[in-house]
């Protein structure tokens, strides 16, 4: 088993696993954000017959969305309670997913260039390295694949938004989902990303309005932000 987790978000997240596809329980942000980033995602890669992994899947909100968009989808998360509710879900939805508790690191060992495209969203900020999911991710990509993420850019504003507004105020997440410390600046990820190998494709910002509850892509990355890198096809 690949070390690069921390057991407490693990154990953190999967505490929320019964109520993860409760639209207006916990997890009511990421079900708000997912229309966008299911959109980032086509803008960046067809979906339709591509092969497609989900880093940190969760309990299967985006793993879904793109099976439905005609992908064929792992969905890989290190929490078993979620992996045991996203493969529960599939029998609601009628959808196919494949979903596994296994790391980014030992399956790239395992499957190496076996994806067109990995998505990893929301999951950076949780694990202790990083850039060792990035380069996970860049040997489980075929040649030409795309990698899209999003995370929380480590900035005030964030901080207010993020974690003083989102956890404290709006409580529209749990006390302590989030550690300011774990966030990353875009050119920080953007180091990261070709130090792993990648080619960056584009930055765009992810803004979410909580009273109004949408989501959209803007030119603002100062507190949510979403990428696109392609391991070079060669």
């Amino acid at each position: 088993m690949n070390a690069n987790v921390n057991p407490q978000e693990i154990a953190k997240f999967g505490a929320l696993a019964s109520r993860w596809w409760d639209p207006n329980g916990p997890q009511r942000p990421l079900h708000e954000l997912n229309p966008v980033r299911l959109d980032y995602v086509r803008r960046h890669h067809a979906l339709r017959g591509a092969r497609v992994l989900d880093v940190g899947c969760g309990a299967g909100l985006l793993s879904e969305a793109m099976a439905g968009e005609g992908a064929r989808v792992t969905g890989i998360d290190l929490s078993p309670e979620l992996i045991d509710v996203a493969q529960l879900h599939l029998l609601e939805s009628g959808r196919q997913a494949e979903y596994r508790v296994v790391s980014a690191e030992d399956l790239a060992a395992e499957c190496p260039g076996s994806f067109d495209a990995v998505t990893c969203m929301e999951m950076l900020e949780h694990v202790p390295d990083p850039a060792s999911v990035l380069r996970a991710c860049f040997t489980l990509l075929a040649p030409g694949g795309m990698l899209l993420l999003s995370t929380l850019n480590r900035t005030p504003a964030a901080f207010a938004l993020a974690i003083v507004g989102a956890e404290y105020v709006a409580r529209l997440l749990p006390k302590g989902t989030h550690d300011y410390r774990s966030f990353i600046k875009p050119s920080e990820l953007a180091a990261a990303l070709r130090a792993a190998g990648f080619e960056l494709r584009d930055v765009s910002g992810l803004s979410y309005n909580p009273i109004t509850r949408r989501a959209a892509i803007t030119g603002n990355a100062a507190v949510n932000y979403l990428m696109a890198a392609e391991k070079p096809n060669v």
